[in-house]
C-alpha cells in the first residue's frame, strides 16, 4: 500500500542524512553565552536582569514584550556581564544578554532526574500557563510562541493535533535522534498538548525513511496506551518521503486530506501542528519545570569530518561549537543555519545559537556554486514542483516588471520559501531569491493596509462615541 503524502507539488532531493547514527551528546558549557531577546516570532522580550546580577540555570532573564512574545531564561549559571547590541547570524544587530559562566547551578524547582513522568495534568489552562512560563516556542523553524498556538481564537476549534516528525530537509537528523532517544518524553508531551487543546485525536507523522523511529514510537504509544486512557487517540502515521512534507499546510494535507486556503491558518481546518522537539520541550516544561534552555543541533556536511548531534545551551557561540568539533574545514565555503533548502547562510560565526537553531551545515564551493542563469524555456517544472500550487515562472516575471498588484493577485504571499522551484528549474533562474523579495514587498503592503484599516476603524469608533 502506497504511503500517504501531500497532493500538490513537491520534490525528492537526496536525503544526505549522514549524521543519522550520531547519538545526541551534551556539548560542554562555554565560558560565556549571549542570549538574544528576539528569538521567537513576535515582540522581543524585555530584560529583567541588570549587569552584575547573579543568575542560575532556568532563571527568567527577559519577560514577554507583548501578547505574541515569549519568556527567555538563562541557560547557564553565572554573572550578567552586559546587556546591549550584538550581531546575529545574519549580521543584523539585536539586543543580547551576556552571561559569564560560573559553575552549573540550576534552579531548585527544576527536576533534573531521568524519571519518566507519565501522569497527564487535567487542567488545560494550567498546562498552557506552564508552557508559557517555560518560554516554549515552535522548534520546527517558525519559533511561534507555543502557548499562543494552543489557545485558538473564539469560533475556531481544533479537531486534530499533528506532531511533525517528518524532518524532510536533507542532512538534518536531530529530530530523528530525538524520536529514538527521547521517544517516551515526546509521546507524553503529545498527550499533554492534546489535553491542553481538549482534542481527542493526535497523529505523530514520520516519513518512511525513518523506519527505526516509526517502530520505536509505535511501541511507546502502545505501551503508554496500555497504562492510561490519557494516551487514547494518539496514532503513528508513516508518510511517503517527499519534500516539503514537514511544511504545516503540506502535513495537514497528507494527514487530514484538508487544504488550508490562501491566507488561512491550520486552525481554520481544525488542525494544530507542533514539532517533535516542541513536544519534548512541552514535556520538560510541564512535567519537569524545565524551561527551554537547550536544544539539539545537527552539525554536518560531507566536508565536515566529525558528524554530530549535540545538546546545546541556548546562547552558545557558534565558534565554540565548531571548535569543539575540530574547527571549520579548509574546503568549507559556506555555513548554513538549518538545511540546504530553507536554511539561511551564516554571515557571522561569532553569533550565538537561538532556541530555534537546529543545524549547522557546512558546504563546499562546488555544492554552493550556482550555474549560469539562462532563459526560461516555459517547461513548467517550477509550477509542477510548487507545493502551494503557485506559478513561480509568472511570479518571477511579475517581480521583474515591478507589478506588485499582479504579485498579490497571484498569491505570492502564500509562498513558503521552500526552494522547490529553484531546485527544479533547468534554466537555473534564481526563482527563490526573486520570489522571496517579491513576497516581502507584498507582505509589507498588506500589513500597512491592515494597520491603516485598523486605525480608520478606531478613529470611526472614537468619533461615534
Amino acid at each position: 500500500m502506497a504511503r500517504r503524502t501531500f497532493s500538490i507539488g513537491g520534490v525528492h532531493p537526496n536525503d544526505a542524512k549522514i549524521s543519522r547514527e550520531c547519538a545526541i551528546k551534551a556539548l560542554p558549557i562555554p565560558p560565556a553565552v549571549y542570549i538574544s531577546v528576539a528569538q521567537h516570532i513576535g515582540a522581543p522580550a524585555k530584560p529583567v536582569v541588570a549587569v552584575g546580577d547573579a543568575v542560575k540555570v532556568g532563571q527568567v532573564v527577559a519577560e514577554p514584550g507583548g501578547f505574541m512574545s515569549a519568556y527567555i531564561h538563562s541557560s547557564v549559571s553565572g554573572t550578567v556581564k552586559s546587556i546591549g547590541p550584538r550581531k546575529d547570524l545574519a549580521g543584523n544587530t539585536q539586543t543580547y544578554i551576556e552571561i559569564a559562566v560560573d559553575g552549573d547551578e540550576w534552579l531548585e524547582t527544576i527536576d533534573r532526574s531521568e524519571d519518566l513522568v507519565t501522569e497527564i495534568p487535567e487542567d488545560s489552562k494550567a498546562i498552557i500557563e506552564k508552557i508559557k512560563l517555560g518560554g516554549v516556542v515552535g522548534l520546527g523553524g517558525a519559533t511561534f510562541p507555543t502557548h499562543v498556538k494552543l489557545s485558538p481564537p473564539p469560533g475556531k476549534t481544533c479537531e486534530m493535533l499533528i506532531i511533525n516528525g517528518c524532518e524532510c530537509e536533507p542532512y538534518l537528523t536531530s529530530d530523528f535522534r530525538t524520536l529514538l532517544e527521547k521517544g517516551e518524553q515526546v509521546v507524553v508531551g503529545t498527550a499533554i498538548i492534546k489535553q491542553a487543546l481538549g482534542v481527542a485525536k493526535a497523529t505523530i507523522a514520520i516519513e518512511d525513511n525513518k523506519p527505526e523511529a516509526i517502530e520505536h514510537i509505535q511501541k511507546v504509544v502502545d505501551s503508554l496506551k496500555a497504562k492510561s486512557g490519557k494516551y487514547a487517540g494518539i496514532e503513528v502515521l508513516p508518510l511517503m518521503k517527499k519534500y516539503p512534507e514537514g511544511g504545516e499546510k503540506q502535513l495537514i494535507d497528507a494527514v487530514m486530506r484538508r487544504q488550508v486556503k490562501s491566507g488561512g491558518l491550520p486552525i481554520d481546518v481544525g488542525a494544530v501542528v507542533q514539532n517533535v522537539a516542541t513536544a519534548l520541550a512541552v514535556y520538560d516544561a510541564v512535567q519537569k519545570n524545565k524551561p527551554l534552555i537547550d536544544n539539539s543541533v545537527t552539525v554536518t556536511g560531507e566536508c565536515f569530518p566529525q558528524q554530530a548531534n549535540l545538546l546545546v545551551r541556548v546562547g552558545t557561540p557558534l565558534r565554540f561549537i565548531i571548535d569543539h568539533l575540530g574547527g571549520v574545514p579548509a574546503d568549507a565555503a559556506k555555513v548554513i543555519s538549518g538545511g540546504p533548502m530553507m536554511g539561511k547562510a551564516i554571515a557571522n560565526l561569532d553569533a550565538s545559537t537561538l532556541k530555534g537553531t537546529g543545524a549547522l551545515l557546512f558546504l563546499t564551493e562546488a555544492q554552493t556554486k550556482r550555474q549560469p542563469e539562462s532563459n526560461c524555456i516555459r517547461c513548467g517544472k517550477c509550477a509542477e514542483a510548487c507545493p502551494m500550487g503557485l506559478e513561480p515562472f509568472l511570479l518571477n516575471r511579475l517581480y521583474k516588471a515591478g507589478d506588485v498588484d499582479g504579485l498579490e493577485a497571484n498569491a505570492v504571499q502564500d509562498c513558503i520559501q521552500c526552494g522547490c522551484c529553484l531546485y527544479s528549474c533547468p534554466a537555473y533562474i534564481p526563482l527563490l531569491d526573486n520570489i522571496s523579495m517579491a513576497r516581502g514587498q507584498v507582505m509589507g503592503i498588506m500589513k500597512a493596509r491592515a494597520a491603516a484599516a485598523r486605525a480608520a476603524a478606531e478613529a470611526a469608533k472614537a468619533k461615534s462615541e
